[in-house]
């Protein structure tokens, strides 16, 4: 295992998933973000099954940022529940790992 991690956040559209990764990137809270700018959502919400068009935001980051990050986006974030959850980075291109923590804090 290695000491990085991805984060997975939605958000209502590219506009709020670019301005919530510009943050991380610039405050170097995460290496890069990556912005899927349309996907379908489905869940339950209020007690109804909802169908919703958001953006999706994949973020790099060290396992030691993971938690700062979660309270960033939510301090951003235009949801009252955003989805954010991490998941650890078991083994990948050593060298792209080792940007990750070169240009995070």
């Amino acid at each position: 295992m290695t000491d990085c991690a991805s984060i997975y956040v939605t958000a209502k559209n590219a506009e709020e998933a670019e301005r919530i990764g510009g943050v991380l990137v610039e405050q170097r809270l995460v290496a890069c973000v990556n912005i899927v700018e349309k996907i379908i959502s489905r869940y339950w919400w209020e007690g109804k099954i909802v169908r919703d068009e958001e953006a999706l935001l994949v973020a790099k980051t060290k396992q030691s940022l993971v938690r700062a990050v979660i309270e960033k986006v939510k301090a951003l974030h235009s949801y009252t529940c955003p989805c954010v959850v991490s998941f650890s980075i078991e083994n990948g291109n050593e060298d792209f790992l080792a940007w990750v923590r070169r240009e995070t804090r």
